[in-house]
This record gives C-alpha cells, sequence and structure tokens, in this order.
C-alpha cells in the first residue's frame, strides 16, 4: 500500500477540524472539500460567483503545494445549496478549466459549512 501524505499550504484556509486540505497516495492527489473562505479565515463574499472563484482558488493553491495544477484535476465533486444557482457557478468554473475536462457531479446540498453557498473538492494526478 502506498504511503499517504499530508499536503497543507498556508495560502488556502487551514482545516477547522479533524481532516488535512489533501492527501496524496501513489500518483492521486484527494483534496477535501473547499468553502469559499481566504487564507486568513474570511468569507470572501455572498456573491455565488465570488464564492465560487474563491473556492477553486483554494483548490488550486493546494494542487500547486503539491507540485500540480488545475489541468490534472480527473473529478470534481460541486455542492451547491440553491440549483437555481448552478448557471453561474458554471459560469465561473469553465473558467479554471480546459479541455479535456474533468468528470463532474453537481449536487444541491441543504446546507454547506458555515452556510456556504458552494464547497467543491477534487481528486487530481500528480505530476
Amino acid at each position: 500500500m502506498d504511503k499517504m501524505e499530508k499536503i497543507s499550504t498556508p495560502k488556502s484556509p487551514a482545516a477547522i477540524g479533524p481532516y488535512s486540505q489533501a492527501i496524496k497516495t501513489g500518483n492521486l492527489i484527494f483534496t477535501s472539500g473547499q468553502i469559499p473562505f481566504t487564507a486568513e479565515g474570511k468569507l470572501v463574499s455572498a456573491d455565488v460567483k465570488e464564492q465560487t472563484i474563491q473556492s477553486l482558488q483554494n483548490l488550486k493553491n493546494i494542487l500547486e503545494k503539491a507540485g500540480t495544477g488545475m489541468d490534472n484535476i480527473i473529478k470534481c465533486t460541486v455542492f451547491i445549496s440553491d440549483m437555481d444557482q448552478f448557471a453561474q457557478v458554471n459560469e465561473v468554473y469553465q473558467q479554471f478549466f480546459n479541455e479535456p475536462y474533468p468528470a463532474r457531479s453537481c449536487v444541491e446540498v441543504a446546507r454547506l459549512p458555515k452556510d456556504v453557498k458552494v464547497e467543491i473538492e477534487a481528486i487530481a494526478l500528480a505530476d
């Protein structure tokens, strides 16, 4: 079995519970869900587009710390609190990716941590 390596960067918000920002095992990196908080722990805004940008930027920072990037994401899961905002989230999301786009699931949930509107997690290939 491959050893697990903790990935952590001060450029994204610190874990607020018993979890890691990401774990690398073998050639895969699994991120925890990223909510739209700055590295300083502040909610970026109440706007769903700005929340999506911040969540994706947090993912990007973590993957860069792991020595890889957004182009190596193979699967994303997007959690949103209101499916009526899907088009806005998608508009921002597509700006962070190139073809071939990663596989993706998008799920509306009743509530997210800190009552944010979006949370995004990813599985990526290590470089």
